[in-house]
């Protein structure tokens, strides 16, 4: 059941991370205007179970009066609303205040501040301890996400000894590129299912500026500027959809299988294999494994 709406209000970051699976960074495109999100805020409450709008990017900060527009127009519309941010603006606990007041003013519900070795290195006095330490004394709800670089166990009884992959961050996007040389792999035949996607019966999409619809970032139900949002989730069909339909099947393996599509041995993980068969689809389904940024390619929308 569909409840959530996520905003990539932006693609543009001050950060260039090394586990991002969108490919953020100074240079990337593709940003809402405020008449972009006010026209979705209104396909969204045709959407009975919709009730929470988050905000997340890129960083959606480098935008503020778009930000903050776009938190008050959702929260006068009911809906509870949520921002995610690196916490780059929080320089000082006061100064943080500056930034959080409006925002709790204009009916912000919840925040989560990036909280990890991606975002601040080493350093355990950074901005995103910072932010939260601000939104507690306003009195807001606020969370830290922090996630992990990768881990590995050399203990796996069903492989014998060998070691496996055990998480940290989703090996798709710029995490493929930066982050998987090293890890241990297995056979592509393992990966059966997507294991944080429910592609089914979604209860979040995500969406953003050039129109996209994302099942999972990078994977589109359709494109809300030619079908509106309302219409669009209404009538998806997950067995109908050329890339939902073999994940749902038997997993990134079958995505191989339904296309015959040149593959590795192995690989690290489920998102791994998805993530290096979706790129080879991307000229085949154009509008549907889309943006292009995503997929580490040159953006061709403007």
């Amino acid at each position: 059941m569909l409840t959530g709406i996520h905003f990539i209000l932006t693609y543009t970051c001050n950060f260039e991370c090394d586990h991002c699976f969108l490919y953020c960074s100074p240079r990337a495109t593709g940003t809402f205007t405020i008449e972009q999100v006010k026209s979705v805020l209104r396909e969204a409450k045709k959407i009975e179970t919709v009730d929470t709008i988050c905000f997340e990017g890129g960083e959606s900060f480098l935008f503020y009066p778009l930000l903050l527009e776009s938190v008050r127009s959702a929260s006068r519309k009911g809906f509870k609303t949520a921002i995610e941010t690196n916490t780059y603006w929080a320089t000082t606990v006061e100064d943080a205040k500056l930034w959080l007041k409006p925002l709790q003013d204009a009916g912000l519900s919840f925040l989560e501040v990036s909280d990890d070795a991606f975002h601040h290195g080493e350093d355990i006095s950074n901005s995103a301890k910072r932010a939260k330490a601000a939104a507690e004394e306003l009195g807001m709800k606020v969370n830290s996400i922090c996630i992990e670089k990768p881990k590995v166990s050399d203990s796996d009884k069903q492989t014998k000894g060998k070691p496996i992959y055990l998480g940290g961050p989703k090996l798709r996007g710029r995490a493929v590129e930066k982050l998987t040389e090293g890890l241990p792999t297995q056979s592509w035949k393992n990966f059966k299912e997507c294991p944080f996607e429910d592609l089914r019966d979604p209860g979040r999409v995500h969406v953003d500026a050039y129109g996209n619809v994302h099942l999972c970032q990078g994977i589109s139900m359709g494109n809300m500027w030619d079908t509106p949002l309302s219409e669009l989730v209404r009538n998806y069909d997950p067995d109908a959809h050329p890339i939902s339909h073999p994940l749902l099947d038997g997993g990134p393996s079958q995505l191989v299988r339904a296309y015959n599509l040149y593959h590795k041995d192995e690989y690290v993980d489920a998102c791994h294999l998805c993530s290096d068969m979706c790129l080879s689809l991307v000229d085949t389904y154009p509008d549907i494994l889309t943006p292009k940024q995503v997929y580490g390619l040159e953006n061709d929308r403007k």
